[in-house]
């Protein structure tokens, strides 16, 4: 294999193995803990602007295949992972990861010390980095360029362009896409939804004028702060008074446009095994996540809205309930791909606010 380097803001150097596209990019790096579901993530829009680094040492086990992307490509700036499987082993491999890589162009680092890389960025935080197989790079003329990079404003680049519809249910359900994944809409039409999604440029009148029995914001990439669109958007849902369910970025979007603030956290929650506690029924559940920010608790109106679950492992803030208005919003994936599907039971509670029963 060809060499490849990882460059840190720092101008830390990890030599290691190009494993992927050949090339170099530039991005904000991030670990993800799950064991598996490393072709979910890579096309979750919500690691647009990221280089993913991979917790769990051996990658690419179980192959690739045509069912298990998330959305149309992936989205992460770059990949890196301790070993890849050189032989997968499963009855629905169709292609290697290596394979599917190239195909992709992801540019892809392998071969480093993952271990003290995500024990680098616990202790200082998310930081960018570049990946390269540029043996002369000069890390003093690429410095700024690395240092001053910023994922920005990237909701409307991974949001579908034209509204579409899945499903025949008995309730009409109409998605704001942030970045969704696949898997909302498919959860959706399991629980007897025709779903119609909507590019993240909609406003609340047109998705209004078709008349919903319930609204979903999806998850997403990016800081919350950089959709003041998306958040006018959603004041003007939530004042419509529709049952309102919000995911991860759509949960965050609710709470800013309700008067919430949010805060970047030092290193997110990425990965299938987060716990999270249903402070209504005093039960923690295993959770998937992947997001970089939170809701400051502090900053809500107590009067209008209460936090519904809370993070196990740091206390930050995982749901949020209404008091004056049928809308509930959590920071998890109820959805999972991948992870655990122990809070499905989030989907009923929205079917139930349209006027059903599960």
């Amino acid at each position: 294999m060809k060499k490849a380097y990882l460059v840190l803001e720092d101008g830390t150097v990890f030599e290691g193995e190009s494993y992927g596209a050949e090339g170099e990019t530039i991005g904000e790096i991030v670990f993800a803990t799950g064991m598996v579901g490393y072709q979910e993530e890579l096309t979750d829009p919500s690691f647009a602007g990221l280089i993913v680094m991979l917790t769990y040492p051996l990658i690419g086990n179980y192959g690739t295949n045509d069912e298990d992307d998330e959305s149309d490509h992936p989205h992460v700036k770059g990949f890196i992972i301790k070993e890849p499987a050189e032989f997968p082993n499963n009855f629905r491999c169709q292609q290697t990861l290596e394979a599917y890589l190239k195909k992709h162009n992801i540019i892809t680092l392998t071969g480093i010390d993952t271990r003290a890389l995500t024990r680098r960025i616990r202790s200082e935080g998310t930081m960018n980095g570049m990946i390269t197989t540029d043996p002369h790079f000069d890390y003093e003329k690429r410095k700024e360029e690395i240092c001053s990079y910023q994922v920005g404003p990237v909701v409307e680049s991974v949001s579908c362009k034209e509204k579409y519809t899945e499903g025949s249910g008995k309730f009409r359900v109409a998605l704001l896409d942030l970045g969704t994944k696949r898997n909302i809409v498919r959860s959706l039409v399991n629980h007897d939804c025709t779903v119609t999604v909507y590019p993240a440029t909609t406003s609340a009148e047109e998705m209004l004028k078709d008349n919903p029995d319930g609204i979903m914001l999806s998850n997403g990439p990016g800081d919350p702060q950089d959709c003041p669109a998306q958040i006018e958007t959603v004041k003007k849902l939530l004042d419509s008074k529709i049952p309102l369910f919000g995911i991860c970025l759509g949960h965050q979007l609710a709470a800013i446009a309700a008067g919430g603030s949010t805060r970047k956290l030092k290193f997110g929650h990425r990965g299938a095994n987060h716990p999270v506690k249903d402070l209504a029924i005093d039960r923690t559940y295993i959770t998937s996540q992947n997001h970089g920010y939170a809701v400051d608790a502090d900053s809500l109106d107590k009067n209008r809205i209460e936090v519904s679950h809370i993070n196990m492992n740091d206390g930050t803030v995982e749901g949020l309930r209404f008091k004056d208005r049928p809308a509930f919003t959590v920071q998890f994936h109820p959805e999972a791909a991948p992870g655990p599907h122990d809070t499905e039971y989030l989907f009923d509670r929205f079917i139930e606010m349209m006027g059903g029963k599960q």
